[in-house]
C-alpha cells in the first residue's frame, strides 16, 4: 500500500476513534495519544535542518560549472523563482479570500503565537548570516537556505579540489533523504495522535476546512495556470495557449495520476520536443533543471496551507511574516523537490519560519495526496511553459544574430 494511502488511513481513523470518543475522552486522548504525534513532530524538527542544508548544496553543484550556465542557465533559473514567488502569493491570497480556517479556532500554547516580524527591509537583509553556524544552532530557515546556496556555488567554482567536500554534502544529504523516508513511515501513526484529540474536542465542524484548503489550492493552480503561465506563453513564448495545452496533455495526466515529476519527465521532455517544438539541447537541460527546482504546485501550497494553519489557530500574520513565507516557500524549492514527502517537509519549514504551530500539518497530510495531484500537474507544466520560453529566446537570438562568412 503506498504511504499516501496509510498517512490517509491513518487521519481517517483518528477522525473516527476522535468521533467516537468525544468531549468526554479528550483528557485520555491528550495523556496517551497525542505524545505520539509530538514524538513525530519532533523527528521532522530534527531533520529538518541537516536535510535542507545539505540538499540545497547539492542541488546548487550539481547546476554544473556556473561560469558556463550563461545566458540559458540565468534565464531559466530567473523564471523558475520568479513564477514561484508568483506561487506562493497566489496561495497566500487565495487562503485570504476563501479563509479556510473560518469556524475552526483551536487552543495553541503561548510558544506558538507567531515570532515578531521584522519590518520587511530588515527580513530583506537578515537573509544574509553573519555567523552561519549560530543561523544552524537557532535553525533560522532563510539563512540557512542562502549560506548554503553560497556554500554551493562557491564548490563548484573552485571545481576538482573541491569535490571531496561535494561528495561530503552529497553523502550527508542521501542520507538525510534515507532518514526522512524512515520518518515518513511511522506518519500514519504520527497523524493518527494528532488528528484524534482535535477531533474529539472539536467534533466534526474539523473536517468542513479541509474541504475548502483542497478548494482553495486547486482554484489556486488553475489561476497560476490561467494566468501567469498563459501569460507567459503569450509574452516569452510566442506560442498560442491553446497549441501548448493540446500538446503536454499526456504529459499532464501522467503528472495528475503518479504525483511523481520525475516519473513524468521522460513523456514531459517527449511532448515539448515532439509537440512543442522545443529542441532536444533545451529540454534536457530546462526540464531536468525544473524537475529539482521548480514547483510552482507546491509553493501554492505552502502559501495556502501556512495561512490555513495561522486560521484555525487564531494567529494573525502581519505583511512581513507573509513575505518570509514567500521568500522560504520560493528558496526552499531548490533544494527539496527530489525529497520523498517534500511536501510535508517545505511545509513544516514554512511553518517553523513565521512561528506557526507544526501540529498543524495533522489537518491536512491526510488529503495530502488529493493535493499532490493538482500541485505536480501545474509543476510540470511551468517546466513545459519554461522550455518553450527558451526555445523561443534562443530562435530569437539565432535570427538576430548575423551568420559570419567564411
Amino acid at each position: 500500500m503506498q504511504l499516501s494511502n496509510k498517512i490517509l488511513i491513518g487521519l481517517v481513523l483518528g477522525v473516527i476513534v476522535g468521533l467516537f470518543i468525544g468531549p468526554e475522552g479528550v483528557g485520555f486522548a491528550k495523556k496517551w495519544i497525542a505524545p505520539i504525534g509530538t514524538l513525530f513532530i519532533n523527528l521532522i524538527k530534527m531533520i529538518i535542518v541537516p536535510l535542507v542544508f545539505a540538499s540545497l548544496i547539492v542541488g546548487a553543484c550539481s547546476l554544473g560549472d556556473v561560469r558556463k550556465l550563461g545566458r540559458i542557465g540565468g534565464k531559466t533559473i530567473s523564471y523558475y523563482l520568479v513564477t514561484t514567488a508568483f506561487a506562493v502569493t497566489i496561495g497566500i491570497i487565495i487562503a485570504l479570500v476563501m479563509d479556510p480556517g473560518e469556524g475552526l479556532k483551536l487552543p495553541t500554547n503561548a510558544v506558538y503565537k507567531g515570532k515578531e516580524a521584522p519590518a520587511i527591509m530588515d527580513v530583506l537583509i537578515n537573509i544574509i548570516p553573519t555567523s552561519p553556524v549560530k543561523a544552524l544552532m537557532d535553525a533560522n530557515m532563510l539563512q540557512i537556505i542562502a549560506f548554503a546556496l553560497f556554500l554551493g556555488v562557491g564548490i563548484t567554482l573552485v571545481g576538482p579540489k573541491a569535490k571531496p567536500v561535494e561528495a561530503f554534502f552529497d553523502g550527508l544529504a542521501e542520507v538525510t533523504y534515507k532518514v526522512v523516508g524512515i520518518i515518513m513511515e511511522v506518519a500514519p501513526y504520527g497523524v493518527f495522535a494528532l488528528i484524534l484529540p482535535v477531533v474529539a474536542a472539536n467534533g466534526p465542524k474539523v473536517l468542513i476546512p479541509l474541504a475548502k484548503v483542497i478548494g482553495a489550492v486547486y482554484i489556486g493552480c488553475i489561476i497560476h495556470l490561467a494566468i501567469t503561465y498563459t501569460t507567459a506563453l503569450k509574452v516569452l513564448g510566442d506560442m498560442s495557449p491553446a497549441k501548448f495545452f493540446k500538446g503536454i496533455l499526456p504529459a499532464q495526466m501522467i503528472a495528475f495520476s503518479t504525483c511523481s515529476s520525475s516519473a513524468t519527465l521522460p513523456v514531459t521532455m517527449k511532448n515539448t520536443q515532439e509537440n512543442l517544438g522545443v529542441s532536444k539541447e533545451v529540454s534536457s537541460f530546462v526540464l531536468p533543471l525544473g524537475a529539482t527546482i521548480n514547483m510552482d504546485g507546491t509553493a501554492i501550497y505552502q502559501g495556502a496551507a501556512a495561512l490555513f494553519v495561522a486560521q484555525v489557530y487564531g494567529i494573525d500574520l502581519s505583511i512581513s511574516q507573509m513575505l518570509v513565507i514567500v521568500l522560504t516557500g520560493t528558496l526552499a524549492s531548490i533544494g527539496t523537490a527530489g525529497v520523498p514527502g517534500a511536501g510535508l517537509i517545505m511545509l513544516t519549514l514554512v511553518l517553523q519560519a513565521v512561528g506557526l504551530p507544526l501540529e498543524g500539518i495533522a489537518l491536512i497530510a491526510g488529503i495530502d495526496r488529493i493535493l499532490d495531484m493538482a500541485r505536480t500537474t501545474l509543476n510540470i507544466t511551468g517546466d513545459a511553459v519554461c522550455a518553450v520560453f527558451i526555445q523561443s529566446s534562443e530562435n530569437k537570438r539565432a535570427q538576430s544574430t548575423p551568420s559570419v562568412s567564411a
